[in-house]
Parts: structure tokens; C-alpha cells; sequence
């Protein structure tokens, strides 16, 4: 294991895993300050050498895209988004192909979401130490200890790699993971679009929709905002003082101000910018508000319907050894059951052939199911 900490070896590291089949990936990072994650370290793994790379004292990240986007060589990573989303913005280049292992451990019997911890010692036998988890990699220098932990992140993922890689052929199910990781991959699921951060507000679905049409442009300014002075955006204003403030239809500054806790930490400019863009929202036409989806009134409840549904799904899904969450979502049956068959992923690729026809079918009336000696029995009907 190498510490690379100048540009010349990081230059000779990339050469040198050009080479190489397989390159796994991780990085150590830092938000609790910013609004983008602090890169602080890069781990990597090819066939044969593991490197440690310190972003600090290493130049420009740019040398690394060229692995990134090498065709022959599979980048290897463990629940890989963060992971990716750095890499992105840090290097400028999308790792492609890549393989995720807490994806693929979901259709060899493991649990949704695996830790890697559990995977490792699942699979290699291996207890990896939890003594430096809750580590600040920003300072330096680091531990041998906090060196070794951060290796540990990669030192087992080619030997994860090949094994899944052949369990997964064995079963006939290596390419099920394309669109997975095609998606994982694909760059619009970084971007991050301020007009859409309202649904996330924390209780956004108490107000009204001229409400939540003044909270999606507070929220897209507050998003921009985070942005540029790159802190948290809770630090402009909180979710609460949002919602607050428009269920108010907080107009003026001393409006806005009577929201607990606004006066305290919002300056007059950015109050002058809140309750123009509340202004903003309430302004707009009906037709133009948003619409949040869910928990509405008179949203079609499936409740029965998923109830049945789930039953199948899990049937299957000890049948077949996957992960019932992967196999299908409550959300992926909740949309199935109210028609919305564009939302549910459970009716396309490997899992339609799985599980999604029978689900169809299910709610069509054309299965039946039921007990027999406390087992479920699913039969076609007609």
C-alpha cells in the first residue's frame, strides 16, 4: 500500500493501473461545513497495489480521468453515489463501466443496502475495524491507523468483484444489473435542479398550493444560495422557516421575521430575497403551481392492493434469493397498484420478468393466492 503525495507518483500510479482489469474505487470526504462534500482522500485498488491519495498535496485530479474512462478496465465501488458524484465534480469525468457490489449482493441472497463491513466479512471472511470511522480526514497527517482503515474501503473489492462476477454468471443474472448501473452512471442523476428542492421541504404538504408554489421559488433560492457561498442550506434558512414563512404568506421583512427563529440568523438582503421570491410564488397563476405527489386526499388508496402485492414480492424474492426491497419497493407498488405504470420500476427489465407480469396480472384478477400448510400458493385463474 502506497500514500501518494506529490503529482510525479500520482502520474506513475495511473500509468502503471492502466494496465489493469479492475480498479476499485472510494473516497473520504467532509460536509458538514459546505454545501459540496471536501474531498480528502481517494482510495484505489487494481490486480496487484493499493494507493492512498491525498487530493491536497497531489495537484490537479485531471490525470486520473483517463482511468475513469477507460473502457478495458471495470471501476469497482460499494454503494458507489457519493463515490461517483465527487469523482464528477472533482475530475470532470464519468466512471465508465463500472460495477456496484452492494447492488449486485442484492441479487445473491444479501440484504437490501448491505453494509460493506458485512459484505466483506460475508464474502472474504474478513472483520474490517470500526475504530476510525468517525474520523476528520480534512486534518493532517494522518494516522497509520486512519491510513489502514481508509485501504481496508478498497483493499477487498477486486477479490468482491471477481467473486459476485462469478456467482451472478452462475445464475444468470450479470446483465440483469446493466440498467442499474447504467443509471448509477448516468450524469443527470447528479444534477441538482433548485426549481424541484421544494419537495423535499419538511412538511411542504401542510400548505396550500399557492403556498407551496411561494416555498418552491424560496427553496430554489435558498438552493442557489447554498451554492454559491458553498455552505449548508440550512444555513441560509431552515426548512421549517420556510414552510413557515409561506403558510404565513410572509410578504414583508418584519413579516418573515415574526417565523421563530428567522430574525436571528437571516440577514436584511437575504429577508429582502425571501419575501420576494414568496411574493413571486403567491403571484403565480393557478396553473402554474406545483404539484406534489402523494398523500393526497383523493389519491386512490391501494393500501389492500399492496398488501397482496407484497406477499408475492416477498414469496419471490425467497424463492429467487434477492433482496425484497430490490426486488420491488413499496413506492414501485404503490404506483403499479394506482395505474402509474411509468413510475414503477418493478415492470421493466429483469424484474417485469421476475415478478412484474405476475403483479399485472395479480391485480388484473387473473392470480389467485393462498395458504396451504402456512405456505403461500400462487394460482392462475381462467
Amino acid at each position: 500500500m502506497q500514500y501518494l503525495s506529490d503529482p510525479s507518483r500520482l502520474a506513475a500510479f495511473v500509468e502503471r493501473a492502466s494496465a489493469s482489469r479492475v480498479l476499485a474505487i472510494d473516497t473520504e470526504f467532509i460536509r458538514e461545513k459546505t454545501y459540496y462534500p471536501k474531498l480528502c482522500l481517494i482510495q484505489m485498488a487494481t490486480d496487484d497495489e493499493v494507493v492512498i491519495i491525498d487530493p491536497f498535496t497531489c495537484g490537479s485530479l485531471d490525470v486520473i480521468a483517463p482511468l475513469l474512462g477507460n473502457e478495458d478496465i471495470c471501476k469497482v465501488f460499494h454503494a458507489g453515489g457519493q463515490d461517483i458524484e465527487i469523482l464528477l465534480r472533482e475530475v470532470g469525468r464519468m466512471p465508465w463501466p463500472l460495477f456496484d457490489t452492494q447492488i449486485a449482493a442484492a441479487l445473491l441472497g444479501q440484504s437490501h443496502q448491505v453494509g460493506f463491513g458485512s459484505l466483506v466479512h460475508a464474502f472474504c471472511g474478513v472483520r474490517l475495524s470500526k475504530r476510525d470511522s468517525f474520523t476528520d480526514w480534512s486534518k493532517r497527517p494522518l494516522s497509520d491507523s486512519q491510513v489502514r482503515y481508509a485501504a481496508d474501503d478498497v483493499i477487498y473489492l477486486p477479490e468482491l468483484y471477481a467473486t459476485m462476477v462469478d456467482m451472478l454468471n452462475e445464475r444468470g443474472r450479470l446483465h440483469w444489473l446493466d440498467d442499474d448501473f447504467r443509471a448509477l452512471a448516468d450524469p443527470q442523476r447528479y444534477a441538482s435542479d433548485p426549481q424541484t428542492r421544494y419537495v423535499r421541504l419538511k412538511r411542504v404538504n401542510q400548505l396550500t398550493g399557492a403556498q407551496v408554489s411561494a416555498a418552491r421559488e424560496v427553496a430554489a433560492w435558498r438552493e442557489q444560495c447554498a451554492q454559491k457561498r458553498n455552505i449548508p442550506r440550512k444555513w441560509v434558512i431552515g426548512d421549517e422557516e420556510i414552510v413557515e414563512a409561506c403558510k404565513r404568506e410572509a410578504i414583508t421583512i418584519d413579516e418573515l421575521f415574526m417565523v421563530r427563529g428567522v430574525k436571528q440568523h437571516v440577514s436584511t438582503r437575504d429577508a429582502r430575497a425571501i419575501v420576494e421570491a414568496i411574493k413571486r410564488g403567491l403571484a403565480a397563476p393557478p396553473h402554474e403551481w406545483p404539484r406534489l405527489e402523494g398523500g393526497k386526499s383523493n389519491e386512490l388508496n391501494v393500501d389492500a392492493a399492496v398488501d397482496m402485492m407484497q406477499a408475492l414480492v416477498r414469496h419471490r424474492a425467497k424463492e429467487n434469493g434477492i433482496a425484497m426491497q430490490t426486488l420491488a419497493s413499496h413506492s414501485d407498488l404503490a404506483a403499479l397498484a394506482r395505474g402509474y405504470r411509468e413510475q414503477s420500476e418493478v415492470v421493466r427489465g429483469w424484474r417485469r420478468e421476475l415478478i412484474g407480469a405476475e403483479l399485472e396480472d395479480l391485480l388484473a384478477g387473473r392470480l389467485s393466492l393462498q395458504l396451504e400448510d402456512n405456505q403461500l400458493v400462487v394460482n392462475r385463474i381462467g
